[in-house]
């Protein structure tokens, strides 16, 4: 693994420079998930949540997030992204046998630098947001394995968790 990019030779902090990278198709995907007792899960299922639909605003969120990440870490690029696409699943037993909520964010691009942080934010923002809609319900909720589990495009190539 090659040094940290964000770093100059003096070990300051820069932005990296992207201008003479090649522009490409850019994919990636990230996961997460927010675990919570079941009786805050069938609220979100049912729609009957006090503040709404749940699941419709957290996706909502996840997207806003992702077209606002290079305002949120420091050095990122700000990108033009051609696709964020969120998807739930609330059968979400999957390996933990918790009670939840499964994200997975998938945000692409055509250009210099990839999409990962978008992704990222996107999987946050959104289990956030889902916290912030039931917390009056339950406190005990917590979020889970969030990390990118796809990338495709660029010189590094793929990669598959």
């Amino acid at each position: 693994m090659s040094g940290l990019t964000h770093f100059d030779a003096k070990g300051q902090a820069h932005m990296v420079d992207v201008g003479a990278k090649t522009a490409t198709h850019r994919i990636a995907v990230a996961t997460g998930r927010i675990e919570m007792r079941p009786e805050t899960l069938a609220l979100i299922e049912s729609g009957t949540a006090k503040k709404g639909d749940v699941l419709g605003i957290a996706r909502v969120a996840g997207i806003m997030a992702a077209k606002k990440t290079s305002e949120l870490i420091p050095l990122c690029h700000p990108l033009a992204l051609t696709r964020v696409s969120i998807e739930f699943d609330t059968a979400c037993a999957h390996q933990t046998g918790a009670t939840g909520v499964f994200c997975s964010a998938t945000v692409a691009t055509v250009g210099p630098t990839g999409v990962e942080m978008e992704a990222l934010t996107a999987v946050q923002i959104a289990l956030l947001t889902i916290y912030d809609m039931c917390k009056a319900v339950d406190r005990r909720m917590s979020i889970h394995d969030v990390s990118v589990v796809e990338k495709h495009g660029g010189n590094s190539g793929s990669f598959v968790k």
